[in-house]
């Protein structure tokens, strides 16, 4: 067998195709591909977060939502404690959400809609209730108030302890909303009060309330009241 010169084989050498090259314009279309599915991801991420956010409420509380028709596990899902921020101090209550579906729920949409922001408490008796409310109903609390005091002590009701938040029966307009809060325990307000919560913690708060200056109507001779309420699902 011939020998091939070593010359031989360097021409041979230079004759074998090297590898195959990517050209620039195939780099710069993977890229693409690459950077378009990205952003298809990252927007498809953006598209259901911001849906799973507006489910929620954005306010961190969720919206107003009638609880008629409600199951169980809707009802629960409503903020169950109030915050009063009051001019003495803070009184947080428990709402009755089992007890008094449809009132708690028009508590919830007022508040959400700053109803009791800056809401004085027009009345305040000492070791009886404190009343907060429209001026419209100032004369009938008034009365029934009084009449109150008068009555002899019959068998309390849980309901109507001291520390007790309550409104009044009597049918207000869309608008109103009257507010009590019982400093000790009102036997005889089973058929003016609806209780639908109590209070929990800043019951000084409320002795405070009642220990104010009133004139002989039972008005606080200075301005007390809340300042504005803050709703919780847990405390």
């Amino acid at each position: 067998m011939a020998r091939i010169k070593p010359q031989a084989l360097l021409i041979q050498s230079k004759k074998k195709k090297g590898p195959t090259r990517v050209s620039v314009t195939t780099i710069v279309l993977c890229n693409l591909v690459v950077v378009l599915i990205v952003l298809s991801l990252f927007a498809t991420y953006r598209h259901w977060s911001r849906r799973s956010v507006e489910h929620i409420g954005g306010s961190g509380l969720p919206n107003h939502v009638s609880t008629d028709g409600l199951d169980d596990s809707k009802k629960y899902d409503l903020p169950g404690f109030a915050i009063l921020n009051t001019s003495k101090g803070y009184i947080t209550v428990e709402l009755f959400k089992d007890g008094s579906p449809e009132i708690v729920d028009r508590f919830l949409d007022l508040c959400q809609k700053g109803h009791f922001k800056g809401m004085t408490f027009s009345h305040v008796i000492k070791h009886y209730v404190i009343h907060g409310g429209d001026s419209q109903g100032l004369g009938a609390a008034e009365e029934w108030i009084s009449k109150g005091k008068l009555r002899g002590q019959l068998n309390t009701s849980p309901k109507h302890e001291a520390f007790m938040l309550g409104t009044s029966k009597i049918k207000q307009d869309g608008k109103g909303f009257e507010l009590f809060i019982t400093t000790a325990p009102i036997p005889d307000l089973n058929d003016k009060l609806i209780v639908f919560g109590r209070v929990i913690k800043g019951e000084d708060v409320v002795q405070e309330i009642e220990e104010v200056d009133t004139d002989e109507h039972y008005r606080p001779k200075a301005r007390v009241g809340i300042n504005n309420v803050t709703l919780k699902r847990d405390i």
